[in-house]
């Protein structure tokens, strides 16, 4: 396989991956701090946390191989995730081997990048911390998590700390436009709005989403993309939601929900999810509403815990119907 084929098959996510800080999207601020730490060789350790998909990993690459050429790259950066074997063995022999030994390039620290760094363990962050102390000379650590209360605070004490909030529509979308017009995508502007619907800032479900609709479909429509990633259509919801309104008989309202939710292959998390955001959209009176936002909250702990849709949708259903007696039907209208 030639290097030009290699790169037609990769996921649009790595094809498109940036490759210096000026390419990156988002996070000027940051992205502008880090660069001044670059040009005065001052680089300190660094603490990456946020969200999926913000560019976190994408920064830190950028700026390794703004460090070093494409030769010393591997002997200077160490990069580790969630996928290699990061317990308290690790940090005392790759991590602790590769700190202590220099190499004969005068390219300045070594880096050693640990992704994803909230699934290591206690034992193994506290083992890390002495390392960092001991090897500062020597070498760099850059720390990305999404979740910073999962890293220790003894950690969290000796990098600067960095949040990469979740990407603005207005941010995504030129990238997002450049990548349709490189890859000859047709796509529509109902289908970009899908896709940054879905996406809740985070860029790589949008290219991921892109490609694969992209690929079942060859055209990136709203429903296209809807159906290609299992969420329920705009249509599915407004149907559901005007059976649970309107539909007198329990077992028929039952019987319409669980066949659409079969034919389509819906989850209920997700028609919770999109009926959450319509029904308050519908006038109902606030202690009814109120009501009912409560026990749809309490089905989404149910399910999330491991409880049967089955069962949860007939409490779903139920509801509707307590608040549809507490309130005269015929008064309600969607705005």
């Amino acid at each position: 396989m030639t290097v030009g084929d290699a790169n037609k098959n990769l996921p649009w996510v790595e094809k498109y991956r940036p490759s210096k800080l000026e390419d990156l999207v988002s996070h000027d601020d940051i992205i502008k701090t880090i660069s001044q730490f670059m040009k005065e060789n001052q680089l300190p350790h660094l603490l990456f946390y946020g969200p999926p998909g913000t560019g976190k990993t994408s920064t830190i690459l950028a700026c390794a191989k703004q460090m070093y050429t494409p030769q010393q790259f591997n002997s200077m950066v160490l990069e580790l995730n969630a996928s290699d074997d990061r317990g308290i063995g690790i940090v005392r022999g790759q991590i602790l081997s590769f700190a202590s030994t220099r190499t004969i390039f005068k390219a300045g620290p070594k880096l050693i990048i640990l992704d994803e760094a909230d699934a290591m363990t206690n034992d193994a962050q506290n083992a890390l911390r002495r390392i960092i102390e001991k090897y500062t000379d020597n070498v760099r650590f850059c720390i990305i998590c999404n979740y910073l209360g999962k890293i220790i605070p003894a950690l969290q004490s000796r990098c600067t700390r960095f949040r990469f909030a979740p990407l603005q529509q207005s941010q995504i979308v030129p990238r997002l436009q450049d990548i349709v017009a490189k890859e000859n995508v047709k796509i529509t502007e109902d289908g970009i709005k899908a896709l940054l619907t879905l996406s809740g800032g985070d860029m790589r479900k949008v290219l991921n989403t892109l490609q694969s609709t992209w690929l079942a479909y060859r055209e990136v429509t709203e429903d296209n993309v809807y159906t290609c990633v299992g969420h329920p259509l705009r249509s599915d919801i407004d149907n559901i939601l005007n059976w649970l309104l309107n539909e007198n008989d329990f077992a028929a309202c039952f019987k319409h929900i669980q066949d659409l939710k079969i034919l389509k292959g819906l989850a209920l998390g997700d028609i919770l999810t999109e009926i959450h955001t319509k029904i308050q959209r519908v006038k109902f009176p606030p202690e009814v509403l109120v009501s009912l936002l409560i026990k749809m909250a309490d089905s989404e702990a149910r399910l999330a815990s491991g409880c049967s849709e089955r069962i949860e949708l007939a409490a779903l259903i139920a509801s509707f119907q307590l608040a549809r007696e507490q309130i005269d039907i015929s008064s309600l209208s969607t705005s």
